[in-house]
């Protein structure tokens, strides 16, 4: 019964990273019942901890994007 999903991927650190994906590198989609969906790359920097941090507040702060941009969820 869910309207809304996250799902998140990506290389917090501190190793693991590559030429075409270096560490800090994190990928996310959000999705509503009703259809509607994104997805962003981010590119964060710091330590493993600074960037699972920084992807915890993107992620959020995109779930609450995407209440407001669809109303009928709020």
């Amino acid at each position: 019964h869910a309207q809304v999903a996250l799902a998140i991927s990506g290389i917090a650190g501190p190793g693991g990273g590559t030429l075409e994906k270096p560490v800090g590198t994190v990928c996310m989609a959000w999705s509503l019942s009703s259809g509607a969906a994104r997805s962003q790359t981010y590119h964060f920097s710091g330590d493993r901890s600074a960037v699972r941090r920084q992807a915890v507040v993107a992620a959020l702060r995109g779930v609450l994007e995407m209440i407001d941009e669809h109303p009928v969820l709020a």
